[in-house]
């Protein structure tokens, strides 16, 4: 499902070590992954000529922290050097990171972010914000004050909508044949007439929408629980997240925007009022938007 993965870098941010908490999974051995960093114009020739050596040297460093096997007996899951290319590009990171995942075809695109909400987000040029409404990829968004050193327990937020299916998918994936790994179904105000959400809390099965999730995951032979809550859907699924102590959280965010408006933004993404975008500013953990 993960062939290729695009990870935009700017210099900070912990983007570098969410790669490699990724890399560890055994999923992820045979993936390809891109390393971008966008250089955005300058006034003058001289300063684009120091602009793009600073690039180089961004490029240089997160190399050197991504988990590539440098040594012939090198034990650690790495990738093989092949595996890893980087790209220095020139222009608007807003439109440049999605224009590049688009052109790779890439699975998966992974960018730091600053965790702004709203309307701050706008005002202070959030690259993130922008990239978040515009791609057309499922994009992992880690916060500057978010690290994982590790994926073991993933919290998948399903109603048995379409987008969460393909979260589910997704989840499904990257915990194959992963040891120790657990799935956390959570579900937030099931509608389930006469069953109270402490009923729901013992017997998850009791609800068609999480049956259906619990069949998929049995099948795998994945480790799993299964979480309700009622409320805001956004405070809520952090919560729970919190709780049960996510290492990532995946939720599913599908493009509403007609095929002619693909290269227009989502006003209610861009002004924080969906609640992927809630999430993605609220979470302790990493969250992945499947779309």
């Amino acid at each position: 499902m993960i062939r290729k993965i695009l990870v935009a870098v700017s210099g900070s941010g912990h983007t570098e070590e969410m790669l490699n908490a990724l890399i560890d999974l055994p999923c992820i051995a045979q993936t390809q992954v891109m390393v971008l960093h966008v250089v955005t114009p300058q006034a003058s020739a001289q300063d684009m000529v120091a602009k793009q050596g600073e690039g180089v040297e961004i490029l240089k460093n997160s190399l050197a922290k991504i988990h590539v096997c440098r040594l012939g007996g090198d034990t650690n899951a790495c990738l093989k050097p092949a595996q890893v290319t980087t790209m220095l590009r020139e222009g608007d990171p807003k439109d440049v990171v999605p224009q590049v995942a688009d052109e790779l075809d890439v699975d998966l695109l992974i960018m730091g972010s600053r965790g702004l909400g709203r309307l701050r987000a706008i005002l202070e040029n959030s690259v993130s914000q922008y990239v978040f409404q515009l791609a057309s990829r499922p994009m992992l968004l880690v916060k500057d004050s978010t690290y994982v050193e590790k994926i073991q327990r993933i919290l998948v937020a399903y109603d048995g909508s379409a987008s969460a299916k393909q979260s589910l998918e997704f989840a499904l994936f990257l915990l194959s044949d992963l040891k120790g790994g657990e799935l956390v179904l959570a579900d937030v105000n099931p509608s389930l007439p006469g069953v109270t959400l402490a009923e729901l809390a013992q017997n998850p099965s009791a609800s068609p929408t999480l049956a259906e999730a619990i069949q998929k995951v049995r099948q795998r032979g994945l480790k799993y629980r299964c979480v309700v809550s009622e409320g805001n859907p956004g405070m809520s699924l952090c919560r729970l997240a919190q709780e049960v102590a996510a290492d990532l959280v995946l939720l599913g965010s599908p493009d509403r925007r007609p095929t002619i408006a693909r290269n227009l933004v989502d006003l209610d993404r861009l002004i924080g009022n969906s609640l992927s975008d809630y999430v993605r500013v609220h979470a302790d953990s990493p969250v992945l938007l499947v779309r």
